[in-house]
């Protein structure tokens, strides 16, 4: 397992083994994860990976919908040396996505340490390591060694609960985004979906195609963009003007181009922020809503939209405009966190948000061998070039060790020979 030694840790022999590794521990096994420990393979880098769950992108293959696809064309979301097959649709599916990862891992060689959560990562000064306790599922306690650790659990690793009045005194079904898989269970019921971001969004969408009928909660403003115009990607038109013009020349052209496409929207209840689109994802990380589908039903009133929440009673919600609604079933599409603090203790790279202080691109590595990957705000394109910078930065120093070991074995075995 990546050339590791095992330490006696007489302390704690019999609950805690220790392992030594020869390279960087990598905590997770999503995309950010895989695309680092590809990247330490191609640069001869040993590595371990240690993933909580049981499986690989654990966030995709149990905490998505059924009908989600890259909401990027594939050239933006592949991980570095290994391109979406060329068969692939310009958006993979989930299942498309999650074999391109599987055979990624299989490529170069990723085996991850599954089942085993971080409990706390912390650097000792005085022996210049780092420590990272796990315990596994079956409660067996481990405690890796090593010089430098990567942060790979990513922006989107635990549900975020909003607090809503009523919410525990509901009689209904209460979901949140990360449990939803598709909207046969709701067939015919009156779905509140809380959140009016792209998994808002395409849930309600969802909802409709199974009849039922949703009702989508938009607390804020929000910017709607086509996902592709006169058939060119969005991002895709946002990244090639960017070579040229000013940031927020471009969000100008892009507001344009999206009220030719869709129109007003503020007439339906979806009111524009004050920031352009990629101003706002910079500033504040928020995503803009790439249409598939969800307003042309909010147009027809399929979908409807209504204000905040001010209660929840029963099998109603109440209104802040105080109107009232039957509800059958609530769904939370109300995001994801990052769970850093939880358990690196650590306050300089990391602020109390789990995201690194210091903004992209400038995020990914911290003092004492301490790196992060995936917290960008810019999906997997950013992931990859934090990826890359991380083993081209952990490579530089392992090839001069090793080089430096090489030199010193030589000359020791020069002495030797010389002696006879």
């Amino acid at each position: 397992m990546e050339n590791l030694f095992r330490l006696v840790d007489h302390e704690d022999f019999f609950s805690r083994r220790c392992i030594w590794v020869n390279g960087p521990v990598i905590v997770g096994a999503g995309p950010s994860g895989l695309a680092t420990a590809a990247c330490l393979r191609e640069q001869g880098v040993p590595f371990m990976v240690l993933e909580r769950e049981d499986c690989i992108a654990s966030l995709w293959q149990k905490r998505t919908y059924d009908r989600l696809k890259l909401h990027l064309p594939k050239q933006f979301c592949q991980l570095p040396k290994l391109p979406f097959p060329e068969d692939f649709p310009e958006y993979p599916s989930k299942k498309q996505f999650i074999n391109y990862l599987e055979s990624y891992a299989t490529k170069f060689q990723i085996n991850p340490r599954f089942n085993e959560c971080v409990q706390f990562a912390r650097y000792d000064e005085t022996s210049g390591l780092w420590r990272v306790k796990t315990k596994t599922s079956g409660s067996a306690e481990f405690e890796y060694i090593c010089r430098w650790l990567v942060v790979a659990t990513g922006e989107n690793a635990e549900c975020v609960m909003p607090e809503i009045d009523g919410l525990n005194e509901f009689k209904g079904d209460v979901i949140h985004a990360a449990d939803y898989k598709s909207g046969e269970k709701f067939r015919g019921k009156k779905v509140l979906v809380v959140g009016c971001g792209n998994s808002g969004m395409e849930l309600s969408l969802d909802l409709c195609n199974y009849n039922a009928s949703p009702s989508m909660v938009v607390r804020s403003s929000v910017h709607v963009l086509p996902r592709e115009i006169c058939g060119k990607s969005t991002f895709e038109l946002a990244v090639m003007l960017m070579k040229w013009l000013p940031l927020w020349f471009v969000d100008k052209l892009l507001l344009i181009l999206a009220w030719l496409v869709l129109g007003n929207i503020g007439k339906y209840g979806l009111k524009r922020p004050a920031e352009g689109p990629l101003q706002l994802k910079n500033t504040e990380g928020k995503t803009p809503v790439l249409d598939i589908g969800a307003l042309e039903k909010i147009r027809s009133g399929d979908i409807k939209v209504v204000p905040g929440i001010k209660r929840l009673n029963g099998f109603s919600v109440e209104l802040v405009n105080g109107e009232e609604h039957d509800v059958d079933a609530v769904v939370l599409a109300t995001g994801y966190r990052s769970n850093v603090p939880c358990w690196l203790q650590e306050g300089e790279l990391f602020s109390k948000n789990g995201f690194p202080k210091s903004p992209f691109p400038n995020g990914w590595k911290g003092n004492s061998g301490l790196y992060a990957v995936g917290f960008t705000r810019r999906g997997l394109s950013g992931a990859s070039s934090d990826a890359i910078r991380i083993a081209q930065d952990i490579g530089h120093v392992w090839k001069q060790e090793t080089k430096q070991k090489k030199q010193r074995t030589t000359a020791c075995h020069r002495r030797c020979i010389s002696q006879f």
